[in-house]
């Protein structure tokens, strides 16, 4: 039987994100992102939940979160449940993440662009350092308004 771990969310991130290069010299940062449901109890209160979601972005999709994330920026995520575990004082520990496979900027282009980008596209958008990562084939940019 075939399977699939596919994990798709929508949400802002909780604080800016955190890079980190390791010995191999592949970069990996950390973001917390919020996702949040409204519903009405039985009482008819309204509650509102938030989720806190752990997510992972390697090499080129971590140096363009670091780059163009900050606290409160909304992104679009596809990835991956991952769950990492380590023994600390003899004791098994676990921790459940998002392995981000593509991310998408969420909000107009001075709020972090609208732009998707796959870690197979990753490379070619962050070959252009500090440029637009918005999608260049759009026929709007050229437009004056």
């Amino acid at each position: 039987m075939a399977s699939l771990n596919k994990v798709m969310i929508i949400g802002n991130l909780g604080k800016d994100p955190e890079t980190r290069t390791l010995q191999s010299g592949m970069t990996v940062t950390s973001i917390t992102v919020a996702t949040n449901e409204s519903y009405t109890d039985r009482n008819g209160n309204k509650v509102d939940q938030t989720e806190w979601h752990n997510v992972e972005l390697w090499d080129n999709l971590s140096k363009i979160a670091s780059q163009y994330l900050r606290k409160g920026s909304p992104v679009y995520i596809e990835g991956k449940i991952k769950t990492d575990s380590w023994e600390d004082n003899g004791v098994k520990k676990y921790i459940t993440k998002i392995r981000a496979l593509s991310l998408q900027l969420l909000g107009g282009r001075g709020e972090g662009g609208s732009t998707y980008v796959s870690e197979a596209e990753a490379p070619k958008v962050a070959s252009k350092g500090t440029a637009d990562v918005s999608s260049s084939n759009s026929a709007t940019d050229d437009l004056p308004f």
